[in-house]
This record gives C-alpha cells, sequence and structure tokens, in this order.
C-alpha cells in the first residue's frame, strides 16, 4: 500500500502555499483558517517535517515545503485533468472518428488541433484502422476508402481520389519514356486487388501512358502505403501515389506531378450509422469533417485521359 498522508491534508498544504496565507486558503477551501492550521499542523507532524515559517499575518515555505509543493501541485493538476475527462466522456463529450491508417496519419492528424478550435470542451479520438470496425459500438463515425456502397450506413462523399507519379524534384522526368531509367515506387495493394485491373498501379498508368518497354513490377514495393510515400520524399524513386495523401508535400512543393495523367481511385465517405445520426458526438464529428473536406468530391484531379502523358511541372490537387 502507499504511504501517503490523507489528501485532505495535501490539498490544504498546496492550497496554503500557492497563496502563501492560511485565511486565503481557507476562504479558497470554504473552511475556518484554524481548520487549515489544524491541517497543516497534523501534516507537519505526520511527515516529521517543518513545512511553513509562521509570521504575523503571512507564512513562508521552508526548504522542505519548496520541495513538496511543486510536486503536489501538478499532481493536484493532473487529477484535477483527469477528472475533467472523466466527466467529459461520462457527458458523451468525446467524439471517436475511425479511417485508414494512411488518412489519419497525412490528412486527419494534422488538422486534429482545428477540432478543438471548434469544440473546445469536446474530445477527440482518431482511431487509425484498416478494419471495418462496429460503428456503433467502436466508433462514432468513420472515414471509408472505397467504392462508396456501405449498406446500412448513412453515406457522404468526400474525397474522389487519384493517383499519379510524383517524386522529388530533382527526379522530375521531362517525358514518360525517361520512367525507364527511374526506380519506381509501388504500394501493394494487397491479394484482393492484386489483379484488379481497376487497380492504381504502375502497370495500368503506363498502358494509358502509351509507354512501352518499362517493367512495370520493377523497383521498390511497400505493403504499407505510408512507407511508400516516405521512399518518395526522401528520393528513392518515382511514386504512383494517392494524391489526396501527398496534397501538402505537393503544395509545398517536396513533391511534384511531372505528369498530367492520373488514374481514377477509389474515393473517401463519411459514414455513420442512422442510429447514431442524431447523437451529439456524430454530430460535431459531421461539422468538422465537412468543414475540412466537404465539397472537394468533385474538385479533385482531372480526368482519366487515352492519350499520352503531358509534362508538366504539378497539377493542382484541391
Amino acid at each position: 500500500m502507499r504511504k501517503l498522508p490523507p489528501l485532505g491534508a495535501l490539498r490544504v498544504f498546496e492550497a496554503a502555499a500557492r497563496r502563501l496565507s492560511f485565511k486565503d486558503a481557507a476562504e479558497e477551501l470554504n473552511v475556518s483558517a484554524t481548520a487549515v492550521s489544524h491541517q497543516i499542523r497534523q501534516l507537519e507532524e505526520m511527515l516529521n517535517v517543518k513545512l511553513f515559517e509562521r509570521a504575523t499575518r503571512q507564512v513562508h515555505l521552508t526548504a522542505a515545503g519548496k520541495t513538496l509543493f511543486p510536486v503536489l501541485r501538478e499532481g493536484l493538476d493532473r487529477f484535477e485533468q483527469a477528472i475533467a475527462d472523466v466527466h467529459r466522456q461520462q457527458a458523451g463529450q468525446v467524439a471517436r472518428l475511425t479511417s485508414t491508417v494512411a488518412f489519419v496519419a497525412k490528412r486527419l492528424a494534422p488538422l486534429a488541433g482545428s477540432f478543438r478550435e471548434m469544440y473546445p470542451d469536446w474530445t477527440l479520438r482518431l482511431d487509425a484502422s484498416n478494419r471495418a470496425v462496429d460503428l456503433e459500438a467502436d466508433a462514432d463515425a468513420a472515414i471509408r476508402f472505397g467504392g462508396g456502397n456501405y449498406p446500412g450506413l448513412v453515406t457522404e462523399p468526400l474525397l474522389a481520389d487519384r493517383f499519379a507519379p510524383v517524386c522529388a524534384p530533382s527526379l522530375a522526368q521531362t517525358s514518360a519514356a525517361d520512367l525507364r531509367l527511374a526506380t519506381l515506387i509501388h504500394f501493394d495493394w494487397g491479394p484482393a486487388r492484386r489483379d484488379d485491373p481497376r487497380a492504381p498501379v504502375w502497370r495500368q498508368w503506363l498502358a494509358r501512358a502509351g509507354v512501352e518497354d518499362i517493367d512495370a513490377s520493377a523497383g521498390i514495393s511497400f505493403t504499407d502505403e505510408i512507407h511508400a510515400v516516405q521512399a518518395v520524399v526522401a528520393g528513392q524513386g518515382i511514386g504512383l501515389l494517392s494524391l489526396t495523401l501527398v496534397a501538402e508535400e505537393l503544395a509545398s512543393g517536396i513533391l511534384v506531378q511531372p505528369f498530367e495523367l492520373s488514374l481514377e481511385g477509389d474515393r473517401y465517405d463519411l459514414v455513420y450509422s442512422p442510429r447514431m445520426a442524431d447523437r451529439p458526438a456524430t454530430r460535431v464529428l459531421r461539422d468538422w469533417v465537412m468543414a475540412q473536406f466537404g465539397g472537394t468530391v468533385h474538385q479533385l484531379g482531372p480526368q482519366i485521359s487515352n492519350r499520352a502523358a503531358r509534362p508538366c511541372l504539378r497539377s493542382a490537387l484541391l
């Protein structure tokens, strides 16, 4: 068992040490100054150390008191914060949003501060998972990547994704044929889509671009989309990547899109259970997500083109 003095006595000491006044501490705690003095004296006897130097109408911390005070103040601050968090949870003030690992890392995490600005009394909990979680038991809403068919759920389109070659500016090619000299970076979509002719992969892009004599499977392949992005940012090659996930890097110039041709990908949708639609947590998530992404579903990237790729420094994403 922990050998600690009573919490009440510690709380009285913290108030008296913070205010350097038994009288002011008594007013804060709604007790008498005599009760504060008694609690402090009991604490000093229990610790066998003097915590205050008492003078007429004022007190000063001793060396022992100065050692104890900051640690106790921090501990009580943490207690207060934890209790506030519990109260918010009990009051339903936690909003749980789930999405893919890549989308949470690249798009949601950088925007999390805006949620706090819009809803300072709420706690945002982001669940990064590539599995479809239960949207009643485990989350209040989700941003899912797919074809948009989610039976039994309310579905609101957010982003229509497109995939295009991107690279560091120093690796930008002047023509699609020059890709023969480049290292291709791949994201492996896994067995479910490995043979899908619609999957946005280098094989499909090269065919649309009319480029032959390039091994579409050569280069470096990653099973994690974020790792593929990191490799491209590090200048390891040119990757056929989601323009949604590299939006920030394209906007800042860290990456460029050297060819206009892009492939259609799946889309991102906000989804939630109709039974949860009127819950406060779902409503604040919907309002926040729509403020960040709403209205962009028809504005992402050019349409798929069957003509050969035309060089350009960068294509607008949003």
